[in-house]
C-alpha cells in the first residue's frame, strides 16, 4: 500500500491543478443541498420494544386526538377572570383561529363560567389548547408527532400580546426547542472554534500558509459532511444532533489529519524534490491517516448495530464526514502542497517558531529517554490515574432525556414547569396499559370482567393516583353490571359511552390510562412499570405497557442487550485493521486495552460533572441522570478518535523499527518525533470539542466535554507516557506475529519491511531483546 500511495503522491503532483479545481467544484452540489435544507428530528422511536409495539397498536386501531400544543397566557396585574384579560386573550388568539391548519382553539372562556381546570392556581394565568387539523396517533404517548417543528414555529409566531406574557408548551413545543437549541449550539460553536483553531495552527506551524491548509481541509469536510447529513435526512430519520456531531468530528479529524500531512511534507521537502517529498509523505503519513480513517469509521458505524432508531444516523453522518476528511486529505491537501512546494513555509512568524512543530525536540528527547529507562515509573502512575478518574462511572445513573435537558431560558421548558407548578393534574405521569387480543372483541363479557379486575388491581398499587378506562366510567357499577351492560347492542349505548369506546377500545385492543405522581424518570415510576409488567392479574390477551417511563426502560433494555455486541464488533474490527497496519498481534491488543482505560476515565469525568453536578454552575446546566444513549455514543466516537493518535505514533514506531531493528530505539524515536505533533493535534481537537461546552443542550454539552477530556488524556497521559512505557515493557513481543498471521498481513501490506538489524522477524522468528538505551 505504501508503494501505491507513493505512486498516488506522484500522480497528484502531475495533476495538482485539476485536483484543486475538482475540490473547489465539489462545494457546488453541497451548497445546493444546504440551501434547500432538510427536516431533522429531536427524538427516536423504537417500534420493536414493548412500549413501541403498544404505541403502534394504538396508532393503527384508534383514531387518536388532534395533534395539539398549549399556550399559557399570564399577567402580573390582571386576574384570568378579569374582562380585560379575557379580551386580550381573544385578540391574541384571533390569528390562530383564522389559520386553516388549526381545527379548534380551546380556552377557559368556552363555557359561561371560566373552566377552573384551565386557570392557574394563582389565578393569573390561563391555559389554551390549540388543536391542529391533523390527527395524532398512539405514538403521541411517547412524544412523537408527524408535525414538523417548522409548523409549530409558524403557528406560535402568530400569537403576540402587548399586555400578556405568552409561553408555549407541550410536545410540539419541546421538540421544536430541542431542534432550535441544537441549531443555535452549532452556530455558536462554529463562531468560537474557527478563530481558536486558527490561533492554534499559527502557533503550531509558525507560518500563515501552512496554518491555513488544515483549516481549508476542515471546512471542506465539514461543509460536505453537513450537506451529506441533510441528504440523508431526505431518505431516513436523522437526529437533530447530527450536524453538531459532524462539526465536532469533521473539524477535529480533518484538521488533525492535515496537521500530520503538512508536518511530514515540511520534513521531507528539506531533503527531497517536491514530487518525491509528496510521494514519501503519502506513503507514510498518507497511509497512517487512511488506516486512522478506517478505525474512526469503524467506531462510528458501531452505532448502526445498536438498534436505537435515528441514533444510528449519527454514526452514518460521522462516517460521511470522516470519509470526506480522508478524501480531501489525500486529494485537495497534497495538490495544494504540490503547488506550494517550499512556499508552504511562507509568511512565517519567527517569534512563534520555538512554540510550534518546528521548535526543538529536547523535551521529547528527554521524556523518551526517561520512559525507556524507567518504564514502570511511568506505567503504574499513568494506569492508576486513568482508573482513578474512571471511578465515578461505577455509580452512573441512566435516564431518558426530559425537558430539563433544555436550557432554563427555553420557552418549552418554562411552559412545562408552569404547567406542572400551576395547573392541577399536569404534575402526573401517564402510564398506558394496552390489552391486546389475537382475535375476538375486547368487549366480550369474560374479557370485560378481566379488565375490570385489572383496573381495580392497578388502582391499589402504591403511587397510582387514578385509573381511567371504559370500566371506570361509573363508580356505582360492579363487575357483573359491566358484563351485563356490554351484552346490550352498542347502538343503544349512551353517546358519552360510545365516545369513550372510540377513544379507548380498538378492534383488538383496550386501553387503561394509569396516572402516578412520580416523575417519569424516577426509580418509583420505573418500579411501578416493572411491577405492572411482571405481576398483573392473568388476562386472555397480552398486557403491554407504554408511556414515557416504559419507553425509558425499554430504551435502556435495548442498549444493555445490543451494546456488548456493538462494542465487540468495534473492538474486533479495529483490532483487525491495526493488525494489518502494524503487522503485530500484541500491539493492537495493547491499543484496545489502553483505549478502554482512556474511555473509562472520560466516563468517570462525565458522571462527576453532569450527574453529580460538580461544574453545573460553571457550565450552566441542571444536573441529572446521564441520558441513556450518551455513554455508548461516546464509546463509538472516542474509540475511533483515540486510535487516531495511536495509529500515528505506532506507524512512526513501526517505521523506525523496520529501519533500526531495535525496539527501544524505535519506541523512543517514535515518541520523540511524534510527541510534539500529537500534543498540538490533541490541543486543536480538544479545543473543537470543548467549544461545545458552551452549548445550551445538555446532550451536546456532555458529549463535547466528555470527548474533549478523553482527547486531552489520550494526547498526554496515554500516548506520551502509558503507550511507550507499555511498549518498552513488552520488548520484542511488540512485533511478534505467528506465521499464518504474518502471511495474511503481508498479503494486505506487501511492502511491510523486515527489521534492519536486530528484532523479531515478520514471520514470527524469535528475535533478540532490545538494547537498554533510548
Amino acid at each position: 500500500m505504501s508503494d501505491m500511495l507513493g505512486a498516488w503522491g506522484r500522480w497528484v503532483y502531475r495533476f495538482r491543478w485539476w485536483l484543486l479545481a475538482a475540490s473547489a467544484l465539489s462545494l457546488a452540489p453541497a451548497s445546493v443541498i444546504l440551501i434547500q435544507g432538510a427536516s431533522l428530528e429531536a427524538g427516536t422511536m423504537l417500534t420493536t420494544t414493548e412500549s413501541g409495539r403498544a404505541a403502534s397498536l394504538m396508532a393503527r386501531q384508534l383514531p387518536g386526538p388532534p395533534v395539539s400544543f398549549e399556550l399559557i397566557l399570564s399577567s402580573a396585574t390582571l386576574r384570568a377572570t378579569d374582562r380585560a384579560f379575557r379580551e386580550e386573550v381573544e385578540r391574541a388568539l384571533a390569528p390562530l383561529k383564522a389559520d386553516p391548519r388549526v381545527a379548534r382553539v380551546r380556552t377557559p372562556y368556552d363555557v359561561r363560567s371560566p373552566d377552573p381546570a384551565m386557570l392557574s392556581r394563582d389565578g393569573r394565568r390561563a391555559r389554551v389548547v390549540v388543536e391542529l387539523a391533523v390527527r395524532s396517533s398512539g405514538l403521541v404517548t411517547l412524544g412523537f408527532s408527524s408535525v414538523s417543528p417548522e409548523v409549530y414555529a409558524s403557528l406560535r409566531a402568530k400569537v403576540q400580546s402587548r399586555t400578556l406574557e405568552v409561553v408555549g408548551a407541550g410536545m410540539l413545543a419541546i421538540n421544536h426547542d430541542f431542534v432550535e437549541v441544537a441549531k443555535r449550539d452549532l452556530k455558536r460553536a462554529e463562531l468560537v472554534i474557527l478563530p481558536v483553531v486558527v490561533v492554534f495552527l499559527l502557533l503550531a506551524f509558525g507560518s500563515v500558509v501552512a496554518a491555513l491548509l488544515p483549516l481549508g481541509v476542515g471546512l471542506l469536510a465539514m461543509i460536505g459532511g453537513i450537506a451529506g447529513t441533510e441528504l440523508l435526512a431526505r431518505h431516513m430519520s436523522v437526529s437533530a444532533y447530527a450536524p453538531n456531531i459532524v462539526t465536532m468530528i469533521g473539524l477535529g479529524v480533518a484538521i488533525d489529519y492535515s496537521l500530520f500531512i503538512v508536518n511530514r511534507f515540511r520534513e521531507e521537502i528539506g531533503r527531497r524534490t517536491v514530487p518525491e517529498a509528496l510521494a514519501r509523505t503519502m506513503s507514510t503519513t498518507g497511509r497512517a491517516i487512511l488506516f486512522s480513517g478506517v478505525t474512526v469509521a469503524i467506531g462510528l458505524l458501531g452505532m448502526l448495530v445498536l438498534g436505537l432508531g435515528n441514533i444510528g444516523s449519527l454514526g452514518l453522518a460521522g462516517t460521511i464526514v470522516v470519509a470526506l476528511s480522508v478524501l480531501y486529505g489525500l486529494t485537495f491537501l497534497p495538490a495544494a502542497l504540490a503547488i506550494l512546494g517550499p512556499r508552504v513555509n511562507a509568511l512565517s512568524l519567527p517569534r512563534l517558531g520555538f512554540l510550534g512543530l518546528g521548535g526543538g525536540s529536547g523535551f521529547w528527547h528527554r521524556l523518551a529517554a526517561l520512559v525507556m529507562t524507567h518504564p514502570w515509573r511511568f506505567f503504574l502512575p499513568a494506569a492508576a490515574l486513568l482508573l482513578l478518574l474512571g471511578q465515578p462511572f461505577l455509580h452512573i445513573r441512566l435516564g431518558a432525556g426530559d425537558v430539563t435537558a433544555l436550557p432554563r431560558w427555553a420557552e418549552a421548558r418554562r411552559g412545562a414547569e408552569l404547567l406542572a407548578r400551576e395547573f392541577p393534574g399536569d404534575d402526573e405521569t401517564p402510564i398506558i396499559v394496552v390489552l391486546s387480543y389475537r382475535d375476538g372483541s375486547p368487549l366480550s363479557p369474560p374479557r370485560v370482567g378481566e379488565v375490570y379486575d385489572l383496573s381495580r388491581w392497578l388502582v391499589k398499587l402504591s403511587g397510582v393516583t387514578a385509573v381511567r378506562s371504559l370500566l371506570d366510567l361509573s363508580p356505582d357499577m360492579s363487575r357483573e353490571d359491566y358484563q351485563r351492560f356490554v351484552k346490550i347492542p352498542q347502538a343503544m349505548w349512551p353517546p358519552e359511552i360510545q365516545a369513550a369506546v372510540s377513544r379507548m377500545v380498538g378492534e383488538r385492543i383496550m386501553l387503561l390510562a394509569v396516572s402516578t405522581s412520580h416523575s417519569p424518570g424516577s426509580d418509583e415510576a420505573r418500579a411501578l412499570v416493572r411491577g405492572i409488567r411482571a405481576s398483573h392479574p392473568p388476562v386472555d390477551g397480552e398486557v403491554l405497557v407504554t408511556g414515557p417511563t416504559a419507553f425509558d426502560l425499554d430504551f435502556m433494555g435495548v442498549v444493555q442487550r445490543n451494546a456488548p455486541f456493538a462494542i465487540a464488533l468495534v473492538v474486533v474490527a479495529t483490532y483487525a485493521a491495526l493488525l494489518i497496519l502494524l503487522g503485530s498481534v500484541l500491539l493492537p491488543l495493547k491499543a484496545v486495552i489502553v483505549n478502554l482505560l482512556s474511555i473509562s476515565a472520560s466516563y468517570g469525568a462525565l458522571v462527576w460533572i453532569f450527574q453529580d453536578g460538580h461544574l453545573s454552575r460553571w457550565l450552566d446546566f441542571t444536573p441529572g441522570p446521564i441520558q441513556t444513549a450518551t455513554p455508548i455514543i461516546m464509546f463509538c466516537l472516542i474509540f475511533g478518535l483515540s486510535m487516531d493518535y495511536e495509529v500515528l505514533l505506532l506507524s512512526r514506531v513501526r517505521e523506525e523499527y523496520e529501519r533500526t531493528g531495535d525496539n527501544v530505539l524505535a519506541v523512543g524515536a517514535g515518541l520523540e518525533r511524534t510527541g510534539r505533533l500529537i500534543t498540538w493535534a490533541g490541543a486543536i481537537m480538544a479545543a473543537v470539542f470543548f467549544a461545545f461546552a458552551l452549548a445550551d443542550s445538555v446532550v451536546i454539552k456532555a458529549v463535547g466535554v466528555g470527548i474533549g477530556i478523553a482527547v486531552v488524556l489520550d494526547a498526554t497521559v496515554v500516548r506520551a507516557l502509558l503507550v511507550p512505557a507499555t511498549m518498552r515493557l513488552m520488548g520484542t513481543w511488540n512485533w511478534w506475529v505467528p506465521g499464518p498471521v504474518a502471511r495474511l498481513a503481508r498479503m494486505a501490506r506487501p511492502e511491510m519491511g523486515q527489521p534492519a538489524a536486530r528484532g523479531v522477524s515478520a514471520d514470527g522468528g524469535r528475535g533478540i531483546s532490545s538494547r537498554r538505551r533510548p
